[in-house]
C-alpha cells in the first residue's frame, strides 16, 4: 500500500496551495519559488543530516533533469494559482495524472507490453472526471495565457513524477531527491527574481510573509511523501491517488473560507475517492507491469 503515501502528499500540497494563495498577494511567482525552495533546502538538509544520509549522488545528471522539469512545473503552477481561479489552476495541474497514463500506455503500446494497463489508466481518467466535476473550472477569454501555463504545469509535473520513479528504481533515497529539487527551485527562483520586478519589503504584508516558512515546510513534506509513493508504489495507482488533493482542498474551502460545495461537487469528490479505491483493487488483482513496482 505504498501508494497511500500519495494521499499524505496530496494533503500537504493542498495545504501549501492555501498558503500560496494568501502569500501571492504580496509576492511574485519567482519570489514564491525562491522562498519555497530556500526553506526546503534548510529543512531537507536537517532531515538528511538527522537520518545519517549522504548528499553525494552517483547520478547528478538525473537529479538535474528532475529538478529542471520540476521547477518549470512548480513555477507554472504558482503562476496559474496567482492568475486563475484556484479551482481552475488545480484542475490544470491535476491533469498530470492523465499525462502519466498517456506516457505509460503509449510506451507500453510502443513496446508491446500494454496488457493490464487499460483498467488502471481508466481509473486515472475516472479520477480526473471527478476533479472536473468537483472543481467545475472556468476560464475567461483574458485568461488564456494563464490557462496554457497551468496546462504546462500539469504536463511537466507528469514528466517530473516519471523521473522520480526512475530515481527510485536505481535506489536514490527520497530525502536526497527532494533536497536536490529544492536546490534547483532556489536557484531558478533567484534567477527569476533578478530578471523580474520584485516586491519592496515595505509593501509586503506581514500576514502574507508569515506563510513563507509554512509553504516551504509543507512543500518539503509533500515532495518527500510523493517521492516515496512514486519510488515504492505502482505508478498508475499513485497517479490515481493524487486526486485526493481535491478532497483536502474541498475540506479547506469549507473550514477556512466558508465556501459551499454543490451537489455536483460532492459527486465529483465521491468519484475521486471511488477511483482511488478501484485503482488499488485493480492493482492487487491485475498486477500490471508498471514502471514502479511495489517493494
Amino acid at each position: 500500500m505504498q501508494a497511500l503515501w500519495m494521499v499524505l502528499a496530496s494533503f500537504f500540497f493542498a495545504a501549501m496551495a492555501v498558503g500560496i494563495k494568501f502569500a501571492s498577494h504580496s509576492f511574485s511567482t519567482p519570489e514564491l519559488v525562491f522562498y519555497r525552495g530556500l526553506v526546503s533546502v534548510f529543512f531537507m538538509g536537517v532531515v538528511v543530516r538527522a537520518r545519517g544520509a549522504s548528499l553525494r549522488t552517483p547520478v547528478p545528471w538525473m537529479h538535474l533533469q528532475r529538478s529542471s522539469v520540476g521547477v518549470v512545473s512548480l513555477g507554472a503552477w504558482f503562476y496559474a494559482i496567482a492568475h486563475l481561479p484556484l479551482a481552475t489552476a488545480m484542475t490544470l495541474n491535476y491533469m498530470s495524472g492523465v499525462w502519466i497514463a498517456a506516457f505509460i500506455v503509449g510506451g507500453a503500446l510502443l513496446y508491446g507490453e500494454a496488457r493490464g494497463q487499460g483498467p488502471l489508466s481508466f481509473t486515472v481518467l475516472l479520477g480526473f472526471v471527478g476533479v472536473v466535476l468537483a472543481l467545475h473550472p472556468t476560464l475567461d477569454h483574458d485568461q488564456l495565457f494563464a490557462g496554457l501555463v497551468g496546462l504546462l504545469s500539469g504536463m511537466c509535473a507528469a514528466m517530473a513524477y516519471m523521473q522520480v520513479t526512475a530515481l527510485g528504481r536505481i535506489g536514490e533515497p527520497e530525502e536526497r531527491t527532494v533536497f536536490y529539487f529544492s536546490v534547483g527551485t532556489t536557484v531558478v527562483g533567484a534567477v527569476g527574481m533578478v530578471l523580474s520586478p520584485h516586491t519592496p519589503w515595505a509593501q509586503i504584508q506581514t500576514s502574507d510573509a508569515l506563510w513563507v516558512i509554512p509553504i516551504g515546510v509543507l512543500a518539503s513534506l509533500g515532495q518527500w511523501s510523493m517521492t516515496r509513493a512514486y519510488r515504492k508504489g505502482a505508478t498508475l495507482v499513485v497517479a490515481s491517488m493524487q486526486y485526493s488533493g481535491i478532497v483536502f482542498a474541498a475540506i479547506f474551502s469549507l473550514t477556512l473560507f466558508g465556501d459551499t460545495i454543490s451537489p455536483m461537487g460532492w459527486t465529483g469528490i465521491a468519484i475521486i475517492v471511488a477511483s482511488g479505491v478501484l485503482a488499488t483493487v485493480l492493482r492487487a488483482r491485475l498486477v500490471p507491469n508498471t514502471p514502479a513496482e511495489e517493494h
